[in-house]
């Protein structure tokens, strides 16, 4: 900047501050920038977000947004709906920079930074899961009799938990694709501000597609279509849903004697099961509806009998596994169930057949590198297990399973539970596991004999004095930092993009240690998190999962209960320091209960006072005790993976004949 002001005459005058440390009009500079071609348009977009961000709330912001969407649309806001009138000069500055620089990105940019924030409030479908459950759908709804959506003229696509419109868009797309005629775009949210949302992308994307057809219609309204249905009645092509999940109050008093409930009522554990067939009471003969649901829904015994009979009925078409990390919440392996009303003329049950896909197994997950899904091969494999092509992977991980084999006392419909590896796809695994069986074994055993060979005997008949944590700290000898709840919007969920700051949480480390949230680099959130960097050490601050180790992982926002701990290396060694902490015995004096709910105060927790000298030898053989920790877990996963792989080989016959 003091650049430009050296070269442009016209450069904005400072408003205040001194020469040195000047102060400018943002407005000024903002408009200058602009007028001098030196503002791109993610700049203007980046300047325009701080903005909404300042408006409130979570519903002010999205409103907001919502506004600017209809207006770059065309469409005028709601009769009687006040502004504020700094909130309403906000929205025509980011209508007037759509309207310059393309409305659909600039609404898409807001839209996407207003979900980031709230991505622990809402889930949304991401656009690749979303395209292919509209193809699957678009595909069950041909149907035996090639009867097409849109062969009377029109397709309608519905989706009664609509959230900000992914879906929507989604199945308008694949419809408008297959040839579909005018489209009519149904959608409904309990939540007003995401109804909102949905309605002003559909009809900005009306308005800026340049396409031939016309839509038929839209209709987006706030409501919950569970107890208020907005379209009752109305025949529907397709119906798309990504419901909400284990929601105990969805109504099961008020709506025990419901038509809908073709299959049975629903159980008040069982909310899934009641959107299911809610969107099967939305279609009309010969429709296909696709809804993502957790896998619980597929075993539970609550919805056993329901399960059942949407498999004699035939309406439950298909079942398919996906690979955790394809939708919130990523560490499950979601399923999409395809569902189908028989047309008329069409028997019942139409199929005596389920097809269940198994992409979990062919897509697998390693737990210890960053995994982001393939979704073209995911898609691919998908459609060619529906479609029942020659494809090797789609013989290997899926199969048409015999309705008759699943009626029994469990109805289980996880796919996993009715594929069974081929013996080409097992060989090779149990190769590779045995070959790192094998290393682990030898680098076990390697490491048993360095500590093995501690000499324990001839420990010292004096015991040094012991401080503290705490004292340490007061001599400078190391810092103390005590790790942050970071405020629930600017957290993100699931595995952390290519420059994300995983958050470790204490309930992380009572699953399996590993990170599930993540916050963006740069934020406000990020500058006030306790970060533990490699080479800090970092303490749990509670019985239940009490330990202490030296991070070498990549930088790591610590969440409560956490602490990093920074040494001086020309005063205390690290691996020293990290051993004598996580010690049990430390932990039991410096608790402040004897629960395994209690916490432990860091600061009282004690090391012996050694010469720097000994402390490095004493670090090395903790060094040596955490990584053979580390290898008799990674041996004891392999070694149960191994025992379940080669029980399911002998079990199924293929050992070998000898000659």
């Amino acid at each position: 900047m003091s650049n430009w002001r050296r070269r442009h005459p016209s450069f904005p005058e400072r408003i205040a501050g001194t020469d040195a440390n000047p102060q400018f009009s943002l407005t000024d500079i903002e408009g200058w920038l602009r007028d001098n071609k030196k503002l791109n348009k993610s700049a203007e977009r980046e300047w325009l977000w701080p903005g909404f961000e300042a408006l409130g709330g979570r519903d002010e912001t999205g409103a907001a947004i919502a506004e600017v969407g209809r207006l770059l649309s065309g469409r005028v806001s709601d009769e009687g709906e006040e502004i504020r009138p700094d909130t309403r000069e906000l929205i025509e500055r980011a209508v007037d920079l759509g309207q310059r620089e393309g409305g659909t990105e600039t609404f898409a940019f807001l839209l996407r930074r207003w979900l980031d924030v709230h991505v622990r409030q809402i889930a949304t479908t991401p656009a690749p899961l979303a395209s292919l459950m509209a193809q699957l759908a678009l595909r069950a709804a041909g149907g035996a009799a090639g009867d097409s959506p849109g062969s009377s003229g029109g397709t309608t696509v519905m989706d009664p938990a609509c959230g900000p419109g992914h879906l929507l868009l989604a199945g308008a797309e694949a419809a408008r694709a297959s040839g579909a005629e005018a489209l009519t775009l149904l959608g409904s949210d309990r939540d007003a501000v995401l109804a909102s949302l949905a309605d002003s992308r559909i009809a900005l994307a009306e308005s800026e597609g340049h396409r031939e057809k016309e839509w038929a219609q839209v209709a987006v309204r706030a409501a919950d279509s569970l107890r208020d249905d907005p379209f009752s009645g109305t025949p529907t092509d397709i119906v798309l849903c990504n419901p909400p999940f284990n929601e105990r109050d969805w109504g099961y008093e008020e709506l025990a004697t419901d038509a809908r409930w073709s299959h049975g009522l629903p159980p008040r554990t069982e909310p899934e099961l009641a959107w299911v067939q809610h969107c099967l009471a939305q279609l009309r003969p010969g429709g296909a509806a696709v809804l993502v649901l957790p896998p619980a829904v597929a075993a539970r015994k609550a919805g056993r009998r329901i399960r059942g009979s949407l498999l004699r009925t035939g309406q439950l078409r298909a079942v398919v596994a996906l690979p955790p990390g394809c939708a919130a919440p990523h560490s499950v392996s979601l399923h999409l169930w395809v569902l189908r009303m028989p047309a008329h003329g069409e028997g019942t049950p139409v199929s005596d057949r389920l097809l269940v896909a198994d992409a979990a197994s062919r897509f697998p997950r390693d737990p210890e590198e960053k995994w982001t899904p393939d979704w073209a091969a995911i898609s691919a494999f998908v459609r060619e297990a529906v479609e029942e092509t020659d494809s090797p992977q789609a013989a290997t991980y899926a199969r048409q399973v015999p309705v008759i084999e699943l009626l029994n006392d469990e109805v289980d419909l996880t796919p996993g539970r009715h594929i069974a590896p081929s013996p080409a796809d097992t060989a090779p695994r149990l190769t590779e596991s045995w070959r790192e069986f094998t290393g682990l074994t030898a680098n076990v055993n390697k490491s048993a004999r360095l500590l093995a060979a501690l000499d324990l005997a001839t420990a010292a008949a004096d015991t040094p004095t012991a401080t503290t944590v705490g004292e340490l700290a007061r001599a400078g000898a190391l810092t103390l930092r005590g790790g942050q709840q970071p405020p629930e919007e600017s957290i993100h969920a699931g595995p952390p993009s290519d420059d994300g700051i995983p958050l470790l949480t204490v309930p992380d480390l009572l699953v399996d240690g590993e990170p599930r949230s993540w916050l963006a680099p740069g934020t406000a959130a990020v500058g006030e998190a306790v970060i533990a960097e490699p080479g800090d050490i970092v303490v749990v601050g509670v019985a239940r999962a009490f330990s202490a180790w030296v991070h070498e992982g990549p930088p790591t926002a610590l969440g409560p209960q956490l602490h990093a701990v920074r040494v001086q290396p020309e005063q205390l060694d690290a691996w020293f320091l990290a051993g004598s902490l996580r010690a049990p015995a430390n932990a039991r004096q410096a608790g402040t209960h004897t629960t395994n709910s209690s916490r432990i105060d860091v600061r009282r927790l004690q090391i012996r006072q050694v010469p720097l000298g000994e402390q490095r030898r004493y670090g090395e053989a903790f060094r040596e005790l955490t990584a053979f920790e580390r290898l008799l877990r990674r041996a004891a996963d392999l070694g149960t993976s191994l025992v379940r792989d080669l029980g399911d080989e002998l079990a199924a016959g293929r050992l070998a004949h000898q000659a």
